[in-house]
């Protein structure tokens, strides 16, 4: 935390509490003039005020709750002042997950009181035991599982047979995986796993990488960075040139475009063979990993309209996705890959 947002807290929650203190001790001294207990000159309604003091344990209490404030604040701390035990709610300043192992490396060094990182300390031994289970699992019996029906009791686990746990286990870590997708990748690929424009739906069979469990979990693990298309715009000669290799690509998957640009379009097309084929069917279909997509579908990864494809020839593509290996872990991983793989499998 900066200074000025040290000093801007400590002032407001200082004053606060100083101020309470006033006005209780305020509240707690006779100005009326009269007598406590007797009547006052105030009447409404035929009632008349008495000059009555704050009832002591409403007092008391009120000035008990002034005093753990200063007591909390002593022990936990105030704005950038980590207070006398030391405590913090998390490692301040980090700009990277780097950043963020340092520190927490460093503070259970020390000794200390970060909140966040015994919170994820105690997790990890709480639930370590449970995700090694499911990892023990292949992503194909977890996936496997996504339609059984539990139809046998599970309150005594270690009573069931060898096939009822495994059942059991891969129904709850499709479950989990289900969870961890929603926490950490729906904000890309959608709560359906279906994605949105640059980001690609997870539940067809279309993928630029493949589609095996194992390439799954490996582009989940390592990310991916794809390759980069170019621009193409001066190199087909202009925006003509564009868009007859644009109309030649949507012909490819059947659409009706214009007949002359779409031949002239196909002669250009021979230099975008070299990653999507002489057929355009993607660089899967060649056995390359370049993750050139197939164009003879109408799957589209940034729009398949004439425009959208006009664009993506224009001006090119490079799409990223980060890595997630250091931030969940592989058994985490694990399951979510379970889950992505179930969704394509129906």
């Amino acid at each position: 935390m900066s200074s000025f947002w040290t000093i801007w807290v400590s002032v407001l929650t200082l004053g606060t509490l100083v101020g309470c203190f006033i006005l209780l001790r305020m509240c707690l001294k006779n100005f009326a003039g009269v007598p406590e207990g007797e009547a006052m000159s105030h009447t409404f309604d035929g009632i008349q005020e008495l000059n009555n003091p704050l009832p002591k344990w409403w007092s008391n209490f009120f000035l008990i709750t002034i005093l753990w404030g200063f007591f909390y604040i002593a022990v936990y701390g105030l704005g950038g002042w980590t207070g006398l035990s030391g405590w913090q709610s998390s490692n301040q300043g980090i700009l990277n997950l780097a950043e963020s192992k340092e520190k927490s490396a460093l503070a259970k060094e020390n000794g200390l009181l970060v909140q966040y990182d015994r919170e994820v300390s105690a997790a990890d031994e709480k639930y370590g035991k449970i995700f090694a289970k499911y990892a023990a699992l292949s992503i194909e019996d977890i996936a496997a599982t996504k339609n059984a029906e539990i139809d046998f009791d599970t309150s005594n686990y270690e009573a069931l047979s060898v096939a009822q746990k495994a059942t059991f286990d891969g129904t709850e870590a499709l479950k989990v995986g289900q969870r961890l997708f929603l926490q950490n990748c729906s904000q890309c690929h959608g709560s359906d796993a279906r994605g949105t424009t640059g980001f690609p739906n997870l539940a067809d069979k279309d993928w630029l990488y493949g589609g095996s469990p194992e390439t799954i979990k490996a582009t989940l693990m390592h990310g991916r960075k794809a390759n980069g298309m170019m621009a193409w715009s001066a190199a087909l000669g202009g925006e003509q040139g564009v868009k007859e290799v644009a109309a030649f690509v949507l012909s490819l998957s059947g659409r009706e475009v214009d007949a002359k640009a779409a031949e002239a379009g196909k002669a250009k097309f021979a230099l975008c063979a070299a990653c999507h084929g002489s057929e355009g069917k993607g660089s899967a279909a060649m056995g390359i990993p370049l993750g050139a997509p197939n164009l003879t579908d109408n799957t589209w990864l940034y729009g398949g309209s004439q425009r959208a494809v006009e664009t993506s020839i224009a001006n090119g593509r490079a799409g990223v996705m980060p890595a997630w290996d250091k931030i969940l872990g592989e058994e985490k991983i694990h399951v979510i890959s379970a889950y992505v793989y179930s969704l394509s499998q129906d």
